[in-house]
C-alpha cells in the first residue's frame, strides 16, 4: 500500500478554505482523502485524534507517519512530505 494524506477540514474554517485548493493540487502527486468533520462520524475524528482543523495526516500502510495542524503553503507541505 502507498502513502496517503488524510485532510480533516470544515466548511466554516477559513484556513481550511485556503488550504483546500492546495490539497487538491497535492492530490495529483499523492492520494488525499478529504474528511469534512461536519459530515463524518465523530468516532472517526476521535480515533484519528483530530482536535483542530485543518489537520493533515500522512499515513503509510494504514499507519500514521506524521501530521501537521494549521495552514501551510504548497511549498511547505511538499518540504514536509519529503522530510525524513
Amino acid at each position: 500500500m502507498a502513502k496517503e494524506l488524510y485532510y480533516y477540514t470544515a466548511g466554516w474554517c477559513q484556513p481550511c478554505q485556503t488550504l483546500g485548493p492546495i490539497m487538491e493540487k497535492i492530490g495529483r502527486q499523492i492520494p488525499v482523502r478529504k474528511q469534512n468533520i461536519d459530515y463524518i462520524d465523530p468516532g472517526i475524528i476521535q480515533a484519528a485524534n483530530v482536535r483542530n482543523v485543518p489537520t493533515v495526516i500522512l499515513t503509510e500502510n494504514g499507519q500514521e507517519i506524521k501530521r501537521f495542524t494549521g495552514l501551510r503553503s504548497e511549498a511547505q507541505i511538499i518540504t514536509w512530505l519529503n522530510e525524513g
